[in-house]
Parts: structure tokens; sequence; C-alpha cells
């Protein structure tokens, strides 16, 4: 069983290295199948390109790529439809989530348990440090969530997920959005889809330098759910359905 991890990056010369290298040293340590982290700049304007492909020349397991365009969702699709890896994962080059839950996240889809799993820090299990001002708005958001598509999923927004690859190649041709929105369209469709999703607990440390502009992210998520809605009222995603009901569990 081997693994693909795309750390998705913009403009992140001053821990890109450090994050990876972190990443690096963990996954031979306690990844005992074959695995790579591939480096998706989008964008950058920085040396981000250029430490990505430094890291490339010192290690066989690390690879970058390059698109003009910025957007997570855009870097993601890109790579994930390219790699021939059995699961394809991702996260934040922050490492806000602490590297401990990822190898269950990853056991739960190379055991066949699932098809899709998501760090959640609204698990109850799960420990988090944020300001209370992003944890408000993360709750209400998913709970807006619940409102209307009725998910049972607790965090759409983590960055840290993983998918197989069976399920990745039906699921990404109909995920439009191309940034932020990506997590939530990825998960919505897959859940209404019957897709199985596992939610792992994780240990969280806010990233106090995110660059995140939550104003105009929440304006295009809500934009998102919007479109998404009026496709599920249409029926447009027949065509990716998942034989078999649809479960969202919590390793404990």
């Amino acid at each position: 069983m081997n693994i693909a991890v795309v750390i998705p990056v913009y403009n992140e010369e001053a821990q890109l290295e450090a994050s990876v290298t972190t990443l690096v040293h963990f996954l031979g340590e306690h990844w005992p199948g074959d695995w790579q982290v591939v480096v998706a700049d989008n964008g950058s304007t920085d040396r981000t390109r250029e430490i990505a492909r430094e890291l490339e020349w010192r290690h066989p397991m690390i690879h970058s790529c390059h698109l003009d365009l910025k957007g997570r969702g855009r870097a993601l699709k890109a790579v994930w439809s390219q790699q021939e890896a059995d699961i394809l994962a991702y996260m934040d080059v922050d490492l806000s989530t602490d590297l401990s839950a990822f190898p269950p996240l990853i056991e739960n889809l190379a055991s066949g348990r699932c098809d899709l799993a998501i760090g959640s820090r609204l698990h109850p299990d799960s420990v988090t440090r944020r300001c209370r001002k992003r944890e408000t708005i993360s709750r209400c958001y998913n709970r807006l969530l619940r409102l209307v598509f009725g998910v049972q999923f607790s965090d759409a927004q983590c960055g840290f997920k993983a998918i197989t690859r069976s399920a990745a190649e039906r699921l990404l041709p109909v995920v439009e959005d191309n940034g932020w929105f990506f997590d939530t369209e990825l998960l919505v469709i897959a859940e209404e889809c019957g897709y199985r999703i596992h939610e792992q607990p994780v240990r969280w440390t806010e990233d106090t330098d995110s660059r995140v502009c939550l104003v105009s992210t929440a304006m295009a998520d809500l934009r998102g759910m919007g479109r998404v809605w009026r496709k599920l009222r249409r029926g447009d995603y027949e065509g990716v359905k998942r034989a078999g009901r649809c479960q969202s569990y919590a390793v404990i």
C-alpha cells in the first residue's frame, strides 16, 4: 500500500524546508509502506519554488510541481489526478495537525473501512488550541453545513485529509472549486453519493501566521454552498454515486 502526501503551498519560503523535513522523517519512521511527498507550489512569488526544487534534489522521496495560478483546490486536483498511489493525502504546510494522527488516518483507508478519512478539530476527543474568533467561525460554518445538507461529518475545513485513488478518480472530476471551498465540496458530494467518511480526532495548534482572509473566504464558501445545493437538487451527481449506504464514523 503506497501513499502520496501533497503539501499545497503559496509563498511559504519561511517554513517549507523545516516542515517537509519533519514530515519526511516522520513517514520514514512510522509508515512501513511506500510513500512520497509532493510539494505543490501554486503561484508563489517568493523562493518557495526554488526551495521545493532543492528539497526534491536532496531527497528521492520528495517531488515538486509548480502551477502558475493560485488555489489549494487547484493544486490538489492537479497533483491527485496524476498520482498512481493507492492513497492520496494532503496536509497544510504549517503542520498544525500533530502527525501522530496520520498513521490511524491512513490505516482506516488501507483496511477498506472508508473511502475518505479526515482530521476533525471538532471531534469530542480532539485537542485544539486556537483563538475564540476562529473557533466560533468554524463551529458556525460546520453547523450551517449540517443544516443545509444534513451532513454527518463535523469538520469540513481541517487541512488533514486522505482519499483512496478509486474514490478520487470518481469524485475529483465533479468538484469545481479551486480554492478553500474544495474540501467542503468534496466532502458534501462524497457523503451525498454514499462514500464512507472516517473522522479522526486530532491534536491541532493554530498557526498564528495564517493569511486566510476570513471575509472573502466566507463569501466564497456561501456561494459554493449555493452552487452545490442547486446541483444536488438537479441530481447532477448521480453518475458518481457509490454502491452502498454512506457511513461517517470515528475511531476513539
